[in-house]
């Protein structure tokens, strides 16, 4: 429950880009009610208005995430908080300029700040945020923490790159970054962790 609560805004982006893909017509009156209002010269073309609507809905879903967790006073991650932002500027930003380009950098830009907070914890702090999270529940030698910590920081560079080679540099269409943002960042992602967990489990294995 808590991955698709997580998950919830990424779903709403690709649901509603694909419905707005579908529905034009409707998709394009309710961006021209609600949202050019925000769009600078008040104007949206039929060709921004699927990625336009998807990311105000995702903002929107953003913050109901905080509003949410804030009512049920839950501990509210630093990494939904540095999810919030960078969705607010990157996503304000796509729909006051109409421009899909500021959207697409946002994963690239919340895969390296991950992955710069490591890397700084690591290198400046001597502190390995992993293991902070993960202690509690398994204990590890010192140099296997200090893997799974660089394994991250590397993944999460990668992930970078391959984003902006989808939304940029590879020649793909909107539609196929969009799908890939959902699909294919959640598999590599799941496939990356699933790895993770057989190789500590190997490990524990041959600890004992």
């Amino acid at each position: 429950m808590k991955f698709l609560f997580d998950l919830f805004p990424v779903i709403l982006f690709f649901g509603s880009f694909s419905w707005a893909k579908s529905h034009i017509a409707t998709a394009q009156a309710i961006a021209d009610k609600y949202l050019s209002m925000f769009v600078a010269g008040n104007s949206i073309p039929e060709s921004s208005v699927p990625i336009l609507l998807a990311t105000a809905l995702a903002i929107v879903a953003s913050v109901l995430q905080i509003v949410y967790l804030l009512a049920r006073r839950r501990k509210i991650e630093a990494t939904l908080w540095v999810s919030l932002i960078v969705i607010t500027v990157f996503g304000g930003a796509t729909i006051y300029f109409g421009s899909e380009e500021f959207i697409k950098w946002k994963p690239t830009v919340l895969y390296w700040l991950f992955g710069a907070a490591l890397l700084i914890a690591s290198l400046a702090f001597r502190k390995n945020l992993i293991r902070s999270m993960m202690e509690k529940k398994v204990q590890l030698p010192d140099p296997v923490w200090k893997k799974l910590n660089v394994a991250w920081i590397v993944f999460f560079a990668f992930m970078g790159v391959l984003n902006l080679y989808v939304a940029f540099w590879g020649g793909y269409e909107t539609a196929t970054w969009v799908s890939f943002k959902l699909f294919g960042g959640v598999g590599l992602m799941f496939l990356f962790v699933i790895g993770q967990s057989i190789y500590l489990s190997r490990h524990l294995k041959d600890a004992r």
